[in-house]
């Protein structure tokens, strides 16, 4: 899969939810739409990440714009993720790698010389008709929040 870039159509999907709801991308027409995809629940980088996100989550709210985080975690493994950090934003479940994989982002990574396929930590803004605004791949789990707001505004 090539890396998805500013002004293309954002891939729909619809997931399930980290309280067991389901979500679909097209209900949030209309505003926009922050995705970023992080590795594991409670791992440090995907902690900063979150936790970032967490911390200017007003200032996302007031750009009309809504918060997703996405991981190959399962619904019980996010649930207690966003309880642990007070997150105020909804984690969404990618067990099958579908939208990891519609967004570039499920990708072989080399960790202690081992190779296997898993989350390139990025970030997405969707605008209020479906397009990307901006399309980051491989962001420090510190930079990714402020870049993401950035591209809201």
């Amino acid at each position: 899969m090539t890396e998805l870039a500013a002004g293309s159509p954002a891939p729909t999907f619809e997931a399930k939810t980290d309280s067991g709801d389901t979500v679909n991308l097209a209900d949030y027409r209309g505003q926009k739409v922050v995705l970023y995809f992080y590795p594991k629940d409670d791992t440090p980088g995907c902690t900063t990440q979150s936790c970032g996100f967490r911390d200017i989550h007003a200032e996302f709210e007031e750009k009309n714009a809504v918060v997703f985080g996405i991981s190959p975690d399962g619904q019980e493994s996010h649930e207690k993720f966003r309880t642990k950090f007070d997150l105020p934003f909804t984690l969404l479940v990618d067990e099958d790698h579908s939208i990891s994989e519609a967004y570039g982002v499920w990708v072989e990574r080399t960790m202690y010389g081992r190779t296997f396929m898993g989350i390139n930590r990025s970030h997405f803004v969707i605008d209020e008709k479906g397009d990307l605004i901006e399309a980051s791949y491989s962001v420090a789990p510190d930079d990714s929040p402020n870049g993401a707001l950035l591209a809201v505004s």
